[in-house]
């Protein structure tokens, strides 16, 4: 068995024991482990937000008379804010699992195609000389990632998809066969099918584009850019996907703009870092210095991809980052997780240390118990949960 094979089990079977751990003391109702109560049972983990609405979309496919028949206190427009493609992976293995745990599923199937991506394009593109430990890593830092993908969430699945989109986007920038960018945009639309962000991945590289060949600015050479320019186009299959999402939405709402109208889950202000205010619906606390840290290394990381000349990379965690600050929710941290797998490539010389290693061994209870303390109490208010599956 070759190496690169070794490793991918050994991924695929780290992921799937964490995820046992983190569903173990639910799973045994636990009245009392480490002064957390688990006794609410596994009931914890499916309820956990937003998991239910996806399979709502899954079941209903935003009809809003479907909606309505499954007992829930959401407007139908609601769900509009969510993206349908988890909600399609969730229908597709439905009838093998049931619904409930087929979300569960899907969340860690992808989570493991997630951490397995990643580390080929840490391995492949030679961005650390431990891809294996950088990407166990991925699997445990940041902290809101566990909670992530151990519940029903769309982010592992947006992950992957982002990650194999800028993966084949560097192909394509190193060797410049048109295979990589068709490829990058095909992940790419799947990014943007999957969640509302997946525009961010386009302007990025758009962005990223127009730097590499229009700046400086040469008029002697404007044609010769704008031909190179032009090799990128398979890159607008992903707003074409957005366009689809809000087509989609007129269909059943009548209305193609319903994501904007889908209520106050719509949480993007201006002027930036308005998650300073207390008065903000989704904040409400002041308690908020977590998010200093979340921009602090968000920030760091992007400006020390740019002097590694990681730019798509860089470009990504920067545009990424603009968007968050317009955030105004308290779980900041979950809004900027597509940014943290670059972000470790940008700390890997730290991150691969021998006091690292130490201090992650010394944490690991502190990420338990944190997750654990977020997964009992993130629950929503739902009574019976047999019209989900």
């Amino acid at each position: 068995m070759s190496k690169t094979i070794k490793d991918i089990v050994l991924l695929s079977l780290i992921t799937t024991i964490i995820t046992f751990l983190i569903w173990l003391p639910h799973f045994l109702a636990l009245p009392n482990f480490y002064g957390l109560d688990f006794s609410s049972g596994f009931s914890n983990i499916y309820k956990n937000y937003d998991g239910l609405e996806y399979i709502t979309i899954a079941k209903s496919f935003y009809n809003p008379d479907l909606i309505a028949s499954i007992p829930q206190s959401l407007s139908a427009n609601y769900y509009a804010a969510h993206f349908p493609l988890y909600s399609i992976f969730i229908l597709f293995f439905g009838p093998i699992f049931g619904m409930l745990k087929s979300m569960l599923f899907v969340s860690l199937i992808f989570t493991i195609f997630s951490a397995i991506a990643f580390y080929f394009l840490v391995r492949d593109f030679q961005l650390s000389t431990k891809p294996l430990w950088l990407s166990i890593i991925f699997l445990l830092l940041p902290a809101r990632w566990i909670i992530v993908h151990s519940i029903g969430s769309s982010e592992p699945t947006f992950i992957f998809f982002v990650i194999t989109s800028i993966y084949f986007f560097m192909k394509f920038e190193s060797q410049k066969k048109s295979k990589y960018i068709l490829l990058s945009s095909i992940f790419g639309l799947f990014a943007q099918l999957t969640r509302p962000p997946g525009i961010l991945l386009f302007l990025s590289l758009l962005l990223y584009i127009h730097w590499k060949y229009f700046l400086p600015l040469s008029l002697s050479k404007f044609k010769q850019n704008f031909k190179a320019h032009l090799s990128y186009y398979p890159l607008i299959l992903i707003p074409v996907g957005l366009l689809g999402v809000f087509y989609i939405f007129n269909l059943n709402y009548n209305d193609f703009w319903a994501y904007f109208h889908s209520g106050d889950n719509i949480h993007l202000t201006f002027p930036p870092f308005q998650v300073f205010n207390k008065s903000q619906y989704w904040v409400g606390e002041i308690w908020l210095e977590d998010i200093i840290f979340v921009f602090l290394l968000g920030i760091l990381g992007g400006l020390t991809l740019i002097k590694q000349k990681l730019y798509p990379l860089a470009f990504f965690v920067l545009t990424y980052l603009v968007a968050t600050s317009l955030v105004t929710h308290r779980d900041v941290s979950r809004y900027a997780l597509p940014i943290f797998p670059f972000v470790l490539i940008a700390f890997e010389k730290v991150l691969t240390t021998k006091e690292f290693k130490i201090v992650l061994a010394v944490l690991l209870l502190a990420l338990y118990l944190y997750s654990q303390n977020f997964l009992i109490h993130n629950v929503a208010p739902i009574a019976n949960l047999n019209p989900y599956n």
